[in-house]
C-alpha cells in the first residue's frame, strides 16, 4: 500500500517502499537489509518487480499535481509507526495497541534476536544510517471480545458499557474467557483453538463474564510479555499503551495487576499518526534529533499495579488451565 501511494503521489517517478514494510513480505532479508534472491528465486518472483527500499526517515519523493512539491519523508508500518510514535527507542521498551486485536513490540536495539518463544523479529526502524529491530506478538481478539458482547450475547448496548458492569464485581468469581474466535495467535499459534467460557456457576452472572472478558484480554497480553522477556532476557519495566480499548481504565488496571508492573496511556491517543510524522519531520530537519521529540512525549494516565504477587500467580495458574481447555478443539 506504501508503494502504491508514493508511486501515486509521486506521479509515477518513485516505486519505493521502507525496511519496516519490505519486512511485512516475508521476502526481505533482515540481516543483510535487501531483498533475499534465495526467497525470490523460490518463489519465482523478478526482483524488478519489487520496489526500491528505503529508511523509514529520509525524503524519497515530492507530491505533484494539485498538492506540488511536499516533500514525502516518513514511511514505516502501522505497529512500527506507533512503537516510534510512544518514544519506545531504548531496548527494552515495549508498547501494546489494543484494536480489534491487541499489537505488542519490543525494541530490541540494533541486533535482531531470534525468537525462542514463537514471536516474530522485525524491522523497528531505519534512521540515520542506523537500523532498530523488535521483536513481535499479536493476539487475534482484543477489542473484538467486547463486540462480540454487544452484538451476539448484547449484555451490554455500547463497547464503553462494558467497564462500568466488569466494575460492578470485585473479580470473575472464578470465571476465565478464552477468546480463541478465530485461534490463538502469539505465543501459542493455535489454530484449532476455540473460544471457551469455563468456571460458570449458578451465582455467575453477565458482569462476571464481562469482567472475564476483560481479563481474558490482558492475560493474552501477559503470555506474550513473558515470551518477549524471555526471549530478550530483560524484565518489563512499563508497558506504553495505545488503540480504542486503551481508553477502558478498568481493562489499563487489570493488565497492569497481570503483569506486575506500570501501564502508561499517552496524552495523545494517535501513535501511530504521531510515528510517521516524527520520521518524516526528522528528515526534513523540523526536529534535531529523537531526544527533542522525545520530551514532547506526555502521559494521560498512569495505572499502578494493585494486585498481591500470590492472587497474581492463582489468577495466571487458572488462565493456563483455561487454555489447555481451548486448544485443538477442532480438528484440522
Amino acid at each position: 500500500m506504501d508503494s502504491w501511494l508514493i508511486w501515486k503521489l509521486t506521479g509515477g517517478a518513485r516505486h519505493v517502499t521502507d525496511v519496516t514494510n519490505a519486512s511485512r513480505t516475508m521476502l526481505f532479508n533482515l540481516h543483510t537489509l535487501a531483498w533475499d534472491e534465495d526467497l525470490l528465486g523460490l518463489l519465482d518472483i523478478p526482483k524488478s518487480l519489487l520496489p526500491e527500499v528505503a529508511s523509514s526517515s529520509e525524503v524519497v519523493g515530492k507530491t505533484t499535481g494539485v498538492l506540488d512539491g511536499i516533500p514525502i519523508a516518513g514511511i514505516a508500518g502501522d505497529q512500527h509507526a506507533a512503537l516510534f510514535g510512544q518514544m519506545c527507542m531504548h531496548p527494552g521498551m515495549v508498547k501494546c495497541t489494543y484494536g480489534t486485536g491487541s499489537f505488542m513490540l519490543l525494541n530490541t536495539g540494533e541486533k535482531p534476536v531470534v525468537s525462542k518463544n514463537k514471536l516474530l523479529t522485525t524491522i523497528a526502524w531505519q534512521l540515520k544510517g542506523r537500523t532498530f529491530y523488535a521483536l513481535e506478538g499479536s493476539v487475534f481478539i482484543a477489542g473484538a471480545v467486547v463486540q462480540w458482547l454487544r452484538d451476539e450475547l448484547q449484555i451490554i448496548r455500547t463497547a464503553e458499557e462494558i467497564e462500568e458492569l466488569a466494575a460492578s464485581v470485585p473479580d470473575a468469581a472464578g470465571v476465565y474467557f478464552v477468546p480463541a474466535f478465530s485461534g490463538l495467535g502469539a505465543p501459542h499459534w493455535d489454530p484449532y483453538a476455540r473460544g471457551t467460557i469455563v468456571g460458570l456457576t449458578r451465582g455467575t452472572n453477565r458482569a462476571h463474564i464481562a469482567r472475564a472478558a476483560l481479563e481474558g484480554i490482558s492475560f493474552q497480553t501477559a503470555d506474550i510479555i513473558e515470551a518477549m522477556e524471555t526471549d530478550s532476557g530483560v524484565p518489563l519495566r512499563e508497558l506504553r499503551v495505545d488503540g480504542g480499548a486503551a481508553r477502558n481504565n478498568l481493562l489499563m488496571q487489570i493488565q497492569a495487576d497481570s503483569l506486575g508492573v506500570p501501564v502508561t496511556r499517552p496524552a495523545n491517543p494517535e501513535t501511530t499518526v504521531l510515528g510517521a510524522t516524527y520520521l518524516a519531520g526528522l528528515a526534513v530537519g523540523y526536529w534535531s534529533d529523537q531526544e527533542t521529540i522525545a520530551q514532547q512525549w506526555k502521559a494521560d494516565r498512569r495505572f499502578i499495579p494493585e494486585t498481591d504477587h500470590n492472587i497474581r500467580r492463582e489468577r495466571h495458574k487458572g488462565w493456563a488451565r483455561a487454555l489447555e481447555r481451548a486448544r485443538n478443539w477442532e480438528t484440522a
